[in-house]
């Protein structure tokens, strides 16, 4: 499963590197293919617990179940909502296109209007579901969108990883992204995205962190991610996901990535 995009919603892969010294000698861009390159899997499945918390610190719990597929070059994506009541049976799907000249696709499905709705490009930058991850934070970023620089090398929880900055080439993605620019951190031994912050156009930024990963048979998995949302020093909104429960390369059927499937729920 081929994972483009800085945040991976539904699971961070990475190919192993054997020689560090051959990574320190990559390019921003070349280390960005890396992170694009990764082996997730050609199936996810798993669960997936949506913590929302607002700015004076109450809590929301989101119970989900998530599926994503590898159909040819193309990425399916679809996510249930189990509970609460006021958001049990919504659904959202994705199609994750890897001809760059074509806009990816998204619905959603409302239960209480028994309407599937597309995603317009306009509304991407849009809050998803009330968390800190908008719509575009669930498709891939297409690296020719970008340029790319190394800020710096660092370390993250004790492991060396480069700080790359990222600043898209157009005002169409600008537009529909919302960010001015990501500065992503790289682990070097793996090339997973474990932290990046997003810098918006109205002045706000939004802080990614993958609080916990592991790796299973060659493939680097979430268990933790959050997503904060700050105005300065002031926190606005966060979002905690957890994953549990994951089956990698398990058979899926091809109708669960339709419309007609999230109409029908789980």
């Amino acid at each position: 499963m081929k994972a483009k995009k800085i945040l991976f919603l539904l699971g961070v892969g990475a190919t192993l590197l054997t020689s560090n010294l051959i990574a320190a000698e990559m390019d921003a861009r070349a280390i960005m293919d890396k992170v694009d390159a990764r082996d997730d899997g050609q199936t996810l499945e798993q669960d997936m617990m949506m913590l929302l918390i607002d700015k004076n610190g109450a809590e929301r719990t989101r119970d989900l179940k998530s599926y994503a597929k590898d159909v040819g070059v193309d990425a399916y994506r679809t996510m249930f909502f189990k509970s609460p009541a006021d958001v049990k049976n919504t659904a959202f799907l994705t199609y994750d296109y890897d001809d760059a000249s074509k806009d990816d696709d998204q619905w959603l499905y409302l239960p209480a209007l028994k309407k599937v709705k597309r995603i317009p490009s306009t509304d991407k930058s849009s809050s998803f579901m009330g968390s800190d991850f908008s719509y575009f934070d669930m498709t891939d970023r297409d690296l020719d969108d970008y340029n790319f620089k190394i800020l710096k090398e660092t370390k993250v929880r004790g492991h060396d990883a480069w700080m790359i900055e990222s600043t898209p080439n157009n005002q169409k993605v600008i537009d529909e992204s919302g960010y001015e620019k990501t500065i992503a951190i790289v682990r070097k031994d793996n090339f997973v995205v474990v932290r990046a912050i997003n810098f918006l156009t109205n002045g706000k930024k939004k802080y990614l962190d993958l609080t916990q990963i592991h790796e299973e048979n060659g493939i680097w998995l979430v268990d933790e991610m959050s997503m904060t949302t700050k105005k300065g020093q002031r926190t606005l909104h966060k979002t905690v996901l957890t994953f549990s429960n994951v089956s990698l390369n398990k058979e899926i059927d091809d109708n669960v990535f339709t419309t007609r499937r999230i109409e029908k729920g789980l």
